[in-house]
């Protein structure tokens, strides 16, 4: 639940921001007078404001790929950032070693996330592993050993 809740405050925020930004962008370009006292949207009349727009939409669509993105590979549990990427699988043996991925894991041990190299048909989808608490797992192979 905290890594959606976070997710969605991400969202909040940078959409607060976009509005903000927007709401500044009409307030600096205001609009003109067409006939007497009727107005037109700007937008596809005037070159100056159709640039800004599209510039402004691709702002709006870059800060919504770097949120998901960056939300991708962060730590289900603690929200850490994921650590210590590791190639794993093989390119020429994908049929006995398996495909291709890189593996990140929680620097706290709370789990691992596989993300595959190979698009064969669509996107990727990532594996979230949970792990049991990391230092159970020690003590019980320490205890093993006595």
């Amino acid at each position: 639940m905290k890594y959606w809740g976070y997710l969605l405050a991400k969202l909040v925020v940078a959409g607060l921001f976009l509005v903000g930004l927007w709401y500044g962008i009409r307030a600096l370009l205001p609009q003109h007078a067409v006939f007497l006292y009727s107005q037109t949207e700007p937008f596809g009349h005037d070159l100056g404001y159709t640039a800004v727009m599209m510039l402004y939409f691709l702002l709006c669509a870059g800060a919504l790929a770097l949120i998901v993105w960056d939300q991708r590979y962060r730590c289900r549990t603690c929200l850490r950032r994921l650590r210590m990427p590791v190639a794993a699988g093989s390119y020429p043996n994908m049929l006995l070693i398996g495909e291709p991925r890189m593996e990140y894991i929680c620097f706290y041990g709370h789990g691992t996330l596989k993300v595959p190299e190979v698009q064969i048909a669509g996107p990727p989808a990532s594996n979230w592993e949970p792990h049991e608490n990391i230092w159970k797992e020690l003590e019980s192979l320490e205890a093993s050993e006595k």
